[in-house]
């Protein structure tokens, strides 16, 4: 991998949305910028482009600051501790960064500072008092996250100080009704400070230029346009690119030497910081737009800053830089029929499921599935078991494991020779519709419906095996044996085509495929590369290596362990209505999980003491004693994991 832009290929520059650093992302973090861009980079790199994939912790603002005080370390700490867990997480997902970077570097502030330069000395910065919202409880000027309250024109009840979540719209905090302060929940008073801001209406006709271009010739997703011109509908106005804080890049200039950058003025910059932390050629990829292409990718509520703030900043420094070419934007992943809350244990956080013990790559396959590219989507436990039982374990993995057993066993492992007919002809020309499908999709940014053409060409295979049944026409005679021996071949070599194509989505299943089939390192980029030709890679007489199965079945009862434990920690008032004894607050303490993780274990336990007692023909009224309190335990269980105790209890009675 080239760290400078190479100019006989296509250079690719793909930064993904920073992270905050102190916020552990949940699958719809990940889904929504790091995993779908890895998948896109894991793609172009077999494309052979030349593509720097880069991304790391945004580390500045109030955030840190209260997570610091929180649990009694520096920001500095926070952002350390914090950024080697994102780290961890992404790693044990496979994402392949180029590098893995973080804003708090001395880089970050020279090129953020020199941007700011440049807007003062062009004239496209303003000076202005402003009111903003204080906690007097907090003693502290209240940054845009940590302020909430109605949003002024859709009236939604959880508006953020700086954007409305439902509507979209930019808010002033003070414009916020009922504002309260998200750390203590006290009413902040307003109070003036001075400040500088970023003159978006004088750079308005500049970014319009730049927009129709951008938006014309590259792959913006629709939500990316809609939401941008949105905003240049409702007309620019200044945007404050100062903030009244401590950690943060400072502002270099003299009477402003108190003050630190807004995050949403800086963040961005730290792609460029990012990439100068890895290479000193950085300059080759960030001031070089008519040789390099730049794709970003991000959730939907991070599109405005990306297509209209950040780029306005880029335009009036006057560098020549990069500014983006393809805005790539998800809708939100929602947690079965409610939103992720790392406070209330609802949803599946990035530390949480190596856990689980279900692979990584069936974690990437099934998000990947779900993306939620026009619209929301939602995670479910019910839907993830059955499309790994069923496009996975049924589909993908029994194509390709039937069709490396089959040159296993009836053919000593080598693949045998092809004399192909009509059937095989048909099936290859299925597979190269799929694969050229599979191509211009994932070129546009299409990542989930690209991952249905791969589960399409096994399923074709697996029409064509079961068509042909090479499993009887090698008990029959030569014409027919040579016909197995067709299917079988064609068959492996379709498997590793999906080697191939599974490569950007599943990395690990990927490269399993490729060691069973014993296939040559070329044989991933050879068919990408040649504009979707399949291609023979197995040809007669290649040996494969030992076969076994790709996928295990989820099983409804993990699946249902699975569903308790993320559940979260409120507690069901259904649950009152069906308590006979204990008080409310009892009850209360039953509906956690983590209750429920330890009944689990006391009813394992006594069970195992009541069967010691029935081996050692102990006295009846020892044993009816403690089956009464095995049934209790049962009974609290089913309590705290949300179930009617009264079945499990007379079930008990049945033993």
């Amino acid at each position: 991998m080239s760290s400078s832009y190479s100019t006989p290929k296509r250079n690719v520059l793909l930064p993904s949305a920073l992270p905050y650093v102190n916020n552990v992302p949940h699958l719809g973090n990940l889904i929504g910028c790091v995993l779908s861009a890895d998948v896109f980079a894991r793609y172009g790199r077999l494309r052979g482009w030349n593509l720097l994939y880069i991304c790391g912790t945004d580390e500045y603002g109030t955030a840190t600051e209260n997570k610091a005080r929180e649990e009694g370390l520096t920001p500095q700490e926070i952002c350390d501790k914090y950024h080697a867990i994102h780290a961890d997480i992404y790693q044990w997902f496979q994402i392949d960064f180029d590098f893995f970077g973080r804003t708090t570097t001395k880089q970050q502030t020279e090129i953020a500072q020199d941007i700011f330069w440049r807007l003062h000395e062009r004239g496209f910065l303003l000076e202005d008092t402003v009111e903003q919202l204080r906690c007097e409880s907090c003693q502290r000027f209240l940054a845009d996250r940590f302020v909430e309250g109605e949003c002024p024109h859709c009236r939604y009840p959880e508006a953020r100080g700086d954007q409305c979540d439902k509507c979209g719209r930019l808010i002033n905090a003070v414009e916020l009704r009922n504002p309260q302060c998200k750390v203590c929940k006290e009413t902040p008073v307003i109070c003036s400070s001075k400040h500088l801001f970023l003159n978006l209406p004088k750079l308005e006709d500049e970014l319009e230029q730049w927009l129709d271009k951008s938006t014309s010739s590259g792959d913006w997703t629709l939500n990316a346009r809609h939401i941008t011109r949105s905003w240049i509908r409702d007309g620019l106005k200044p945007r404050c690119i100062t903030r009244d804080l401590q950690w943060g890049t400072p502002v270099p200039h003299e009477d402003y030497k108190e003050k630190v950058f807004y995050v949403w003025f800086d963040a961005p910059i730290g792609y460029l910081s990012i990439t100068a932390n890895y290479t000193d050629q950085w300059e080759k990829w960030w001031k070089n737009p008519q040789q390099v292409e730049l794709y970003n990718f991000m959730a939907k509520d991070n599109v405005p800053f990306h297509s209209v703030v950040f780029p306005c900043s880029l335009l009036g420094a006057q560098d020549n830089y990069t500014l983006v070419n393809h805005l790539i934007a998800t809708e939100y992943l929602n947690y079965e029929d409610t939103k992720f809350s790392k406070s209330r244990g609802v949803g599946v956080f990035g530390d949480m499921a190596k856990d689980t013990g279900i692979p990584s790559d069936v974690w990437r396959f099934y998000l990947l599935y779900l993306r939620p590219e026009g619209q929301d989507s939602a995670f479910s436990w019910s839907d993830m078991a059955l499309k790994n039982n069923s496009e996975l374990l049924n589909n993908l993995g029994n194509f390709i494991n039937r069709a490396g057993m089959f040159v296993s066993k009836f053919f000593d492992g080598c693949v045998p020779e092809m004399l192909l007919n009509e059937d095989d002809k048909r099936l290859i020309a299925q597979v190269r519709w799929e694969l050229k499908q599979y191509i211009q999709l994932l070129d546009k940014v299409r990542i989930r419906d690209a991952l249905k053409c791969i589960l399409n060409i096994s399923r074709h295979g697996n029409q064509y095996m079961q068509l042909n049944e090479p499993w009887k026409k090698i008990k029959g005679g030569d014409g027919d044996r040579q016909r197995a021996g067709t299917v079988t071949g064609v068959s492996v070599n379709v498997a590793c085509l999906l080697s191939a194509v599974l490569e950007p989505y599943m990395p690990s299943v990927s490269h399993t495929i490729r060691q069973q089939l014993q296939a040559p390192h070329t044989c991933v980029s050879a068919m990408l590369q040649n504009t979707g030709t399949f291609i023979c890679t197995l040809p007669a007489g290649h040996r494969i290596g030992a076969v076994s199965p790709l996928f295990q079945k989820l099983e409804n009862e993990q699946i249902e362990v699975l569903r308790k434990r993320f559940g979260g920690q409120q507690v069901c008032k259904r649950h009152l209505s069906i308590i006979n004894q204990g008080s409310p607050a009892e009850t209360m303490k039953m509906c956690f999980p983590e209750r429920a993780k330890q009944l689990t274990a006391l009813v394992a336990e006594q069970g195992n003491k009541l069967r010691g007692l029935k081996a050692q023909k102990a006295d009846k009224s020892v044993i009816d004693d403690e089956v009464e309190k095995l049934l209790q335990l049962k009974k609290q269980l089913s309590l705290a994991e949300g179930k009617n105790p009264e079945p499990a209890a007379q079930k008990g009675k049945k033993k």
